[in-house]
């Protein structure tokens, strides 16, 4: 599994950073109020970001010998890619908070309440990004040296367990 480019956190970025601003140009364009996330929503980012680590801690714990028991890879993947899957949530949210914060800024009369959910969304989108590209290089299990060998097997080494 390949780590969490940086390209791809841009584009997601990007492209949230459109939607946010379209979508409160479209609602004030149709006279309605602008977008503004729940007050809930910072918190669990936040506590996302958390669980990303708590689950990851563990994992790095076994690859170092800290923990004696050996490594699950089926649960380092899969942790790894909730990892991976909470960064680039962590990206497009934090796009969509600034195309909204960019609207908001931009118009003559700035709804303080909004300003400051808004900006707490993005403070929150990029703390759950961070904690999830750390929790992905937790999960980052060292290759085996037959990983690094793709071919057949050599000769007299054996496949079969019969003698």
């Amino acid at each position: 599994m390949k780590r969490t480019g940086t390209g791809v956190l841009v584009v997601a970025a990007v492209v949230g950073a459109v939607v946010g601003f379209l979508v409160d140009q479209l609602l004030t364009g149709a006279g309605r109020a602008t977008f503004t996330p729940s007050l809930l929503l910072p918190v669990l980012l936040i506590l996302l970001g958390a669980a990303d680590i708590a689950l990851a801690l563990p994992i790095r714990r076994s690859v170092t010998g800290a923990d004696p028991r050996p490594v699950d890879p089926f649960r380092a993947v899969r942790v790894a890619m909730l990892a991976k899957a909470s960064s680039i949530v962590g990206a497009v949210i934090g796009g969509i908070a600034v195309g909204l914060l960019v609207f908001l800024l931009t118009r003559p009369v700035t709804p303080v309440g909004s300003v400051v959910t808004v900006a707490a969304t993005l403070v929150a989108a990029a703390v759950l990004l961070v904690a999830a590209l750390v929790a992905e290089h937790l999960c980052t299990i060292r290759k085996d040296d037959d990983d690094e060998q793709p071919g057949p097997p050599e000769p007299g080494l054996g496949l079969s367990h019969h003698d």
